[in-house]
């Protein structure tokens, strides 16, 4: 009797440290020895939140959500900017999107309320309606492709590519906002019709949409919120330690190559092949975010190429290039740089559409076998003993705000058309027939990258994308703009399914939390509106601050700039332009990405995590691995945090990572104004070796 009575005691601590203290129902439940009850209700989250109305889709949509979706999307916009621009890593933001947008509402909220002023609660719906928004706009940034094809389309790309200067497209303001409005719509409307099917019948897990849920109802509960002023006091910490960190480095850096950035930890030998720690909090932020083995990768892959790879071509010089050519040019070693990197990215994404593709093909043959199984789909439908109460509860609400199949399907067509009409005149290249096939295929394409990221997290949107470089590159050619017509319709492809995929990962967080499918939708229109006006004004800001956008020794080389436009340069002029035994080096590595691949999914889940990721290899190939000294030191961290107290820091590691991320990303906004306003930095701190030292001792004295 005692030993029950102790476990029961147990279990109502366990809750109360999760949920906040029982409510006298369950006390009574526990009193009577109702234990299976009990149980149920401690696993219940909607019994938690039984007692609180639901808000209808209207009032989940309010001013304040919207106001404070404004401010994160501007913070985030200019983190995924940054990040995009410098190695094209982009960590999941979601956890600090979720608390930042719960902290300011609940200030907001609290204030009204001891003002006497507030008339609406702050409720999870709405904190979901923000997430959705932050998302959606920033997710814009990504995208877009202002670090990848949009960029590589324009001038100072093309020069380094060594391509024909007539075929490039400078980035403006105004086309910019004009395309991105065009095609960033059309994705939501593709698979709106198959939100029941995914989230209900199919019952998809969509694992970040899933888990961005779990955070929102736990800030809900008393215990949660608790939590999340805490996360947030020590996101705010190191949100201002690092931007008063890159505040201070700004004194340093009056010239080229100045600063701590360039501080050559390992001796300059080292320093001149990249190895060398740079002091950026964003990336030793993104360190503690990443997987240990997305870093190790990405190591791993700075060490193949250039500590080994590029110094015994360099030493080829004269035989496999020529000795004449310029240190940027496309047919010496900055060739075999960027078309090694590429033949790793393709293997990579190759195996992995197959592999998705697949998967999906096999979901979906199985889902239309159980022909036995009555999907829940309606309050009248027979319930089974399987179905919980939270599932009774989500998928009632969840099917009675419907969105009609003619609005999407309506929308479909009209924006498809406006595309088709309008397109061929911010790109004269891609002709009306190219964005026809695209718009026709495109559904199908976005249903499988929906489903697959259902099934395994992973979007292939960036892979769809270059499935229509090479072939509206190829269909084009290169006499009538075949580099930017590939470029652009890469940009068309990947904006559709990557809305997609992001609106099915948002009906799954809003079918968690009790969030009408109208509001989510609604939330998703507007946060790609501000997305469509945000990103391209800040990226504008870079563009016009920094002179040096996009060059390989910059503070922002914009890597996958110069990817994407090689690859779109491939698509057109086939191997012929590529160094010599360049081609032999491309078929090697492409195929050690699909081995290496091979092998993690064939291997068990203990040596799996040993195996490293190809496409994180690939990554430094060309700009360097002194960014991968920043994330390892990010994972040492987080390591020893975790030795000495690991619950600590699976609560607040998060909040530290995102307090460092959002604090150097937002010092770009100063950094940038100062740029502009032709301010410069008073001191310039640059390492010497001691013989260069003592040649500029000797020169200042005469």
């Amino acid at each position: 009797m005692d030993r029950n009575g102790r476990e029961r005691g147990f279990e109502e601590e366990e809750a109360e440290e999760k949920y906040g203290e029982l409510d006298p129902n369950q006390k009574a439940k526990r009193e009577r020895g109702d234990e299976g009850l009990m149980a149920e209700e401690l696993m219940s989250v909607e019994k938690i939140f039984e007692a609180q109305e639901v808000p209808s889709w209207r009032k989940q949509l309010t001013v304040r959500a919207f106001v404070v979706s404004f401010v994160l999307s501007v913070l985030f916009t200019f983190i995924v900017m940054k990040l995009n621009l410098t190695t094209g890593i982009i960590p999941s933001l979601n956890v600090s999107a979720g608390l930042l947008g719960f902290f300011f509402v609940k200030t907001w909220t609290k204030f009204l309320e001891k003002s006497g002023f507030l008339k609406q609660p702050f409720t999870r719906q709405e904190n979901t309606v923000i997430q959705t928004c932050v998302v959606a706009s920033s997710g814009i940034a990504f995208s877009g492709g202002f670090g990848s094809y949009l960029f590589g389309l324009s001038q100072r790309i093309s020069k380094l590519a060594s391509a024909d200067v007539n075929d490039f497209k400078n980035p403006s303001l105004g086309w910019i906002i004009g395309f991105l409005f065009i095609v960033s719509f059309i994705g939501l409307f593709s698979v709106v019709p198959l939100r029941k099917i995914m989230i209900i019948d199919f019952k998809l897990t969509y694992p970040s949409g899933t888990a961005t849920s779990h955070l929102i109802n736990s800030f809900h509960t008393p215990r949660g919120a608790k939590l999340a002023k805490k996360q947030v006091r020590m996101l705010g910490k190191f949100f201002s330690f690092s931007f008063l960190w890159g505040f201070f480095q700004w004194f340093f850096t009056a010239g080229d190559d100045c600063g701590f950035v360039n501080f050559p930890t390992f001796g300059l030998k080292a320093y001149q092949y990249k190895f060398y720690f740079d002091f950026s909090a964003t990336y030793v932020g993104v360190g503690m975010i990443c997987p240990y083995i997305i870093n190790i990768s990405v190591l791993l892959g700075g060490i193949l190429s250039w500590g080994l790879m590029w110094p015994l071509i360099e030493k080829r010089k004269g035989d496999w290039y020529s000795a004449e050519l310029s240190p940027s040019s496309f047919h010496g070693l900055q060739g075999y740089k960027v078309f090694v990197s590429i033949a790793l990215i393709l293997g990579d994404g190759c195996y992995n559409f197959v592999k998705v593709l697949a998967t999906t093909l096999i979901g979906l043959h199985r889902q239309l076998k159980k022909k036995d199984v009555i999907p829940v789909s309606d309050a009248s439908a027979p319930s089974t003993s399987n179905v919980t109460f939270d599932d009774k509860r989500r998928t009632q609400l969840f099917l009675k705000d419907q969105i009609p199949s003619w609005f999407s399907v309506g929308g479909y067509v009209v924006i498809a058309a406006v595309s088709i009409a309008t397109l061929p005149h911010i790109f004269s290249q891609l002709k009306w027939y190219y964005i026809l096939v695209i718009y026709v295929i495109a559904p199908v394409l976005a249903f499988c990258n929906a489903y697959g990221a259902g099934l395994t997290d992973w979007s292939l949107a960036s892979t769809y994308g270059k499935l229509a470089i090479f072939t509206i590159g190829a269909w084009a050619g290169a006499s009538h703009g075949g580099v930017v017509a590939g470029l652009a319709a890469c940009g068309v492809m990947m904006n559709i399914v990557s809305t997609a995929s992001d609106l099915m990962q948002d009906f799954k967080t809003g079918y968690m939390t009790l969030s009408s499918p109208r509001s989510m939708f609604v939330s998703q229109v507007i946060g790609t509106a501000m997305g469509c006006v945000i990103s391209p004004c800040v990226f504008w800001l870079f563009y016009k601050a920094f002179d040096n956008l996009g060059q390989p020794d910059s503070t922002y080389p914009a890597p996958y700039a110069t990817v994407y436009r090689n690859m779109a340069l491939l698509a057109v002029e086939g191997f012929s332009s590529l160094p010599k035994n360049c081609l032999t080096l491309c078929y090697g590595f492409f195929a050690a990405a699909v081995v290496i691949n091979l092998i993690r999914d064939l291997s068990g889940k203990k040596i799996r995590q040993f195996i490293p990721i190809p496409m994180a290899m690939a990554i430094p190939f060309y700009i360097g691995s002194y960014f991968a000294i920043d994330m390892c030191l990010g994972s040492l961290i987080l390591f020893v945090w975790e030795k000495i107290n690991k619950a600590k820091a699976e609560a607040f590691a998060p909040a530290v990572a995102s307090g460092l991320i959002c604090g150097d990303g937002i010092w770009t906004l100063p950094s940038s104004i100062l740029a502009l306003a032709g301010v410069k930095p008073p001191i310039c701190m640059k390492f010497l070796s001691r013989t260069t030292n003592g040649k500029v001792d000797a020169f200042l004295a005469r």
